[in-house]
């Protein structure tokens, strides 16, 4: 399996880099090309967050199963 740079980043740093995406896209001077490579760029750190907050939550319920229970 390819390891990339963004497959080992932290949940914090890939939100602040799909932050800094969605201000990029604030700017009116880009070409709708150069948009679409920022907002697929954000949405590609946003899904890899996503994955790694399930998979946090799945390591929190294993290890507290008690607490996760209603």
């Amino acid at each position: 399996m390819k390891h990339n740079q963004e497959n080992t980043q932290d949940f914090e740093t890939l939100i602040e880099l799909s932050k800094n995406a969605l201000k990029e896209l604030n700017n009116q001077s880009l070409t709708l090309k150069e948009s679409l490579e920022i907002y697929k760029t954000g949405l590609k750190h946003l899904d890899l967050a996503q994955k790694l907050l399930e998979e946090a939550k799945l390591e929190y319920s294993i290890l507290n199963p008690s607490e996760t229970k209603e």
